[in-house]
């Protein structure tokens, strides 16, 4: 097993666990997380995600010796890492202690926030082995810093330090070294005492409106409003604060 997945309370817990070869993606890591990814999104009693990995890597890319024995690294439905191109509905926290380089970052990136350590740097070296990067990384970072410093890291191949990526907006929270699944964790359930369909909705609305006119903008809230207003939770919000208590989410 290279890839594990632990369920603390509404938190699912995936982990890269090839320490041994700096989490390198494989045909097994990206079959493993794919299918992890297929029992989380199935279980309504999982919200949030954390993504971390063991050892002083998060990962440094695609396994070059999977690659040259034939065996794929990429899956139908996730693509790399059997999650770049995974069409998830619930929110995904990196949590990064260590170097994220190549499809490292492309991992990070495919997540929707970013805890990293001051251990962390962030990195698309690969022009500097006469590759691109192939798995989103040249069209999601610049959706997630500035286009001139996506820029710098693209042609350059040099990777940024936590504190750079945290002052661009890359990663959402700094830690120590050693506590980065702890910090996802607080994160994370900051997230997952709201309501989870309002979260996954307002997830959507996010990704969908991005780069796209207001008028785009409001059709696609009022779409997935829609979705909320239909379901049980969407009672239970105004019912616990008139009645002064904790709403009980049914996630339905």
């Amino acid at each position: 097993m290279v890839v594990t997945y632990e369920k603390r309370g509404n938190i699912g817990l995936f982990t890269l666990d090839r320490p041994e070869a700096r989490n390198a993606v494989s045909h097994e890591v990206s079959t493993e997380l794919e299918s992890h990814l297929d029992d989380f999104e199935s279980d309504d009693s999982m919200w949030v995600g954390i993504l971390a990995a063991n050892g002083p890597v998060f990962s440094a890319g695609a396994d070059l010796k999977s690659v040259s024995s034939g065996k794929g690294i990429e899956t139908p439905k996730g693509g790399f890492a059997g999650l770049v191109r995974y069409p998830r509905s619930k929110p995904l926290i990196a949590a990064v202690d260590g170097p994220a380089l190549a499809g490292g970052l492309e991992i990070v990136l495919s997540c929707d926030l970013v805890v990293a350590s001051s251990a962390a740097t962030f990195g698309i070296p690969e022009v500097k082995r006469s590759l691109i990067a192939g798995a989103g990384g040249l069209f999601r970072l610049p959706a997630a810093v500035a286009r001139n410093v996506a820029m710098e890291l693209a042609l350059t191949g040099d990777p940024i330090s936590a504190d750079r990526a945290f002052q661009l907006g890359l990663v959402n929270a700094l830690c120590e070294p050693g506590s980065v699944v702890e910090a996802a964790t607080e994160l994370a359930n900051r997230i997952a005492v709201n309501a989870p369909v309002a979260v996954r909705e307002s997830r959507k609305v996010v990704l969908e409106t991005h780069g796209k006119s207001d008028e785009d903008g409001w059709d696609i809230t009022r779409e997935h409003f829609r979705v909320v207003v239909k379901t049980e939770d969407f009672k239970e919000g105004p019912l616990a604060f008139v009645e002064k208590r904790d709403p009980v989410w049914k996630g339905r």
